[in-house]
């Protein structure tokens, strides 16, 4: 401990921190304008000066670390004097009407401290206003030249938007482009907007909502990454959302989606009534009828037909104890284990491949451990645009601490910029291409032979089956040069500790567990296990697809991941009910059994089916073949609008309680931030009076979400050490099987859950039957973009509509050329199982021969085109890959 003092009083402080951070610890106030906690701090405005005893001059408290024996005075009168002048010299270009229109901005504040109120002197300019952003109000005549927003920009989102131009008095900060911040290559992630201290760049919201708010801190609602927030809100709406400083994951930053994507809560067409269709139309009802209805129903298949006619299908969107209820639910109450839930669409293959590798189908390491990656193996996502905060960590690795960057990816995606190497692959050949890279690494003695040895089994029978996937002979089929597979496999072999981060582009294909079995095997060989800096590390799309299928809506497994077979003991005796025997369905297996005439009634938690499982003309049939569908939802999604009997109205994620699951397996609280709008009920509540409807109220009978967690914690010994006290300051990884456990950030360091040794894994490659023709000569690729989130139903009722269209066909610019296609033509794409009509837009990021199109519109409903193809462990879908024809429309 460093013994300092401080104003005359003894003070120990930690080492490593600066003057600054003491002075806050101590809650000593000193002016600072350049400074913001999440940059590096340089002393440019020198406010922040402060007298050092036996110093020659005062000091910046911002950037000189704390040493021992330092005696501190931090406000004598001729420091005061000082930033008295600096603050007047401020003072007299800055314009009156914003500081008291705005007091609570840190600037303001501090004028007011020094009673310079009155020495305003700038006046308004409206040619330094910019008003051309949805979300975001530019009016560069209250900028102080702090350069907060410059710098944040640069450092923390590596999107180096905001430049300095001209010096002296005609210094001016723009966008880059010299035009309008919408015209910039800005990604609306709001951070300069929050570090600014005067109000240059506000949030336009706020502009509207002056009046003092409540806030309130909670989880983001959109992908896995886990984000925390601080939401504002002004007389119960929503007004304001801002990033946690000292959130673990997001480090202080939040996306556009986190930021700025929540007027959906308001959308105009929030369903916030119970409705059941009768003679084709939706009526509204009463909670009570729309349950009963409901219950009546459920209890009349399961008596005619048997509890398996029936199936529940959880929410990535839901919380992990109403996903908890939702599988029990099935099981319990209707005693069937057709449960699922979307994580079957996307991830299952990595829960499969890693269960079955490792002993644990979840990340193995941390979101921090991309700042402890010497190299960093990207395959098959694109951070930078489905988890931007994640995206930003990884490009800010390889920018400003040098570490190496691989890219596998069939586009040029924005971290390909970075990269040492880019591997732009041929789509649905990720197999052969991982397998060759093994093949380098065993060849070339670059494996770990002391964790090979300890930690690894099945060595020698990998070695001889490795030996046949030599790089010059997958190259072709790959579209990799062999030079270029190697040296990839070179780099992640030895610039150690090296760290894999993968998406649905390794999942999404008829091979996906199996892609991701080789890209375990890739860590085990090299010894990128157990480690800082390593591991094997899926990002999760929605925010708790992890949880949803880790709380047990999942056909062969219970809550904790957990076979049947394995806590069926344990189970029955915490719910004092027996558990069914049969084999449940998953959700691709759900829609045979709805064609077949098998499966009756289907209740579908936060899920758009019809809009977002591949090949949709089967899914339509599939539907149409049920007696009963019941939609809970906060909007009427496409299968309710086609399909839905009853809808039931749920609350958002802004209006409950609860947790979820980040990517990272860290369990974090959700807070309620207003009341629920008009008669929107939680889930959890919907789920519990259904039971109870259907005369197993008993077995729910809760009152709260922490008294739903604390049963969770009960039959998930991984998890038993996670309660809500515990969450309250920050979220906790697991395992915590105990109180006292400080949580996992790490999976796998001495030994796995199946054993001390893991073993590698010989997999072939097994072509997908879909393949190009002279009839379909392009290979179609679906995936989301920045600013809409899977299927728009969120972000498409919002302003992010105005930051980027919804759907449109990315084609290489040569393709575009031959076809005379030009930039925004309306062009059909046609393949073997349907078509879509979307605007094509001309990329180079797209190879030759290649496509790429999102699929959030439901008026373009992409997945009318996509095949019905399925990984063969886990029945996942092959959204990447499909043979398609294009045409001017």
């Amino acid at each position: 401990m460093l013994q300092v003092t401080i104003n005359h009083h003894p003070c120990a402080f930690e080492n490593g921190i600066s003057i600054l951070d003491a002075l806050r610890m101590l809650s000593i106030h000193i002016p600072t304008l350049c400074h913001d906690p999440r940059l590096q701090p340089y002393g440019g405005c020198r406010l922040c000066l402060v007298r050092v005893k036996g110093w020659p001059g005062p000091v910046t408290a911002c950037n000189t670390l704390l040493s021992d024996g330092m005696e501190i005075e931090t406000h004598s009168s001729e420091i005061e004097r000082h930033r008295r002048t600096l603050l007047r010299l401020f003072a007299q270009r800055y314009p009156a009407a914003p500081a008291r229109q705005f007091p609570d901005k840190e600037f303001h504040d501090d004028l007011r401290a020094y009673d310079l109120m009155d020495e305003l002197r700038g006046a308004p300019d409206r040619s330094l206003v910019d008003d051309s952003h949805p979300y975001i109000r530019v009016d560069m005549s209250r900028c102080v030249h702090c350069y907060r927003c410059v710098r944040i920009c640069n450092e923390v989102q590596g999107q180096f938007v905001w430049q300095v131009w001209n010096r002296g008095d005609s210094t001016r900060i723009r966008p880059h482009s010299q035009t309008t911040l919408m015209e910039s290559s800005c990604v609306s992630c709001g951070a300069c907007v929050d570090s600014c201290p005067t109000g240059a760049l506000e949030d336009r919201s706020l502009l509207e909502h002056l009046a003092s708010m409540s806030w309130t801190k909670t989880t983001c609602p959109y992908c896995g990454t886990g984000c925390e927030m601080i939401v504002g809100a002004h007389q119960g709406r929503i007004v304001s959302i801002r990033p946690a400083l000292h959130s673990p994951v997001s480090k202080g930053h939040l996306c556009v989606k986190g930021r700025y994507a929540f007027d959906y809560h308001y959308a105009h067409d929030r369903i916030t009534t119970p409705m059941i269709r009768q003679d084709g139309q939706w009526k509204r009802v009463s909670w009570e009828q729309a349950i009963s209805f409901t219950a009546e129903n459920l209890r009349r298949f399961v008596a005619n037909y048997g509890p398996d006619s029936v199936a529940v299908l959880g929410s990535a969107r839901a919380t992990n104890e109403e996903n908890y209820l939702a599988q029990k639910f099935a099981r319990v109450a209707l005693g069937t284990n057709n449960v699922d839930c979307c994580a079957r669409v996307c991830h299952a293959p990595t829960a499969v491949a890693m269960k079955l590798m490792l002993g644990t189908g979840a990340s193995t390491n941390s979101f921090d451990d991309i700042e402890r990656a010497r190299t960093l193996l990207v395959c098959g996502a694109n951070p930078t645009e489905n988890h931007p905060i994640v995206g930003a960590r990884i490009k800010q690795a390889a920018l400003q601490r040098g570490a190496h960057l691989i890219v596998i990816d069939p586009r040029r995606i924005e971290l390909a910029e970075y990269a040492d190497y880019h591997l732009p692959l041929r789509p649905g050949t990720n197999v052969p291409l991982l397998n060759a890279m093994a093949y380098t690494i065993v060849e070339e003695q670059l494996y770990d032979a002391a964790f090979l040895q300890e930690r690894v089994s099945e060595w020698e029978e990998f070695r001889n089956f490795i030996q046949s996937w030599v790089p010059e002979q997958v190259a072709g089929a790959c579209r990799v040069s062999a030079d270029l597979i190697r040296r990839a496999a070179r780099l992640y072999a030895t610039a150690k500790p090296a760290m894999s981060i993968h998406g649905l582009g390794m999942t999404e294909h008829t091979q996906g567990t199996e892609s991701v079995m080789c890209l375990v095997n890739l860590a085990l060989l090299t010894g990128n296990l157990g480690k800082a800096g390593t591991g094997v590390n899926p990002l999760r799309g929605q925010n708790n697809v992890q949880g949803s299928a880790h709380m047990g809506c999942e056909p062969n497994h219970l809550t904790g991941f957990v076979a049947l077979e394995q806590g069926k003991n344990l189970f029955e005796s915490a719910w004092h009910a027996p558990l069914p025997a049969k084999k449940g369905l998953n959700v691709m297996e759900m829609m045979d059994a709805a064609e077949k005439g098998e499966l009756k009634a289907l209740w579908a938690i936060g899920y758009d089916l019809f809009l977002t499982n591949a090949n949709s003309s089967k899914t339509k049939r599939a539907l149409q073949s049920l007696d009963f569908v019941i939609v809970q939802d906060m909007f009427l999604n496409e299968t309710a609008r086609e399909f839905g009997s009853v809808f039931l109205p749920v609350a958002s994620p802004f209006e409950k309680e609860g947790t979820f699951m980040n990517a990272e397996r860290r369990i974090q609280r959700v807070r309620k931030v207003t009341q629920p709008l008009g008669q929107t009920w939680s889930d959890w509540e919907i789920i519990c009076t259904m039971a109870s409807a259907m005369g197993k109220g008993s077995f729910f009978n809760y009152h709260s979400p922490e008294e739903i967690w604390d049963e969770i914690r009960s039959v998930w010994k991984a998890g038993s050490g996670i309660s809500y006290r515990r969450m309250e300051q920050a979220g906790l990884q697991w395992p915590c099987p105990s109180g006292e456990h400080p949580g996992t950030e790490i999976l796998h360091s001495d030994t796995f859950p199946i054993g001390k040794r893991a073993a590698l894994r010989r997999i072939e490659f097994n072509p997908t039957a879909e393949t190009t023709s002279q009839e379909f000569p392009f290979l179609l690729i679906t995936g989301r973009t920045l600013y809409h989130f899977n299927a728009g139903t969120m972000t498409g009722r919002t302003n992010n509509t105005l930051l980027g269209a919804a759907d449109r066909l990315d084609i290489a610019p040569q393709d575009a050329q031959r076809l005379g296609l030009r930039n925004g033509q309306r062009v059909r794409i046609r393949s073997r199982w349907g078509e879509a009509i979307l605007s094509a837009q001309l990329s180079p990021a797209i190879a030759p021969g290649e496509l790429f199109a999102t699929f959030q519109a439901p008026q373009v409903f992409l997945n009318h085109v996509t095949s019905p193809y399925r990984d063969a462990y886990a029945a996942t879908p092959e959204y990447k890959v499909t043979a398609v024809a294009i045409e001017a429309v």
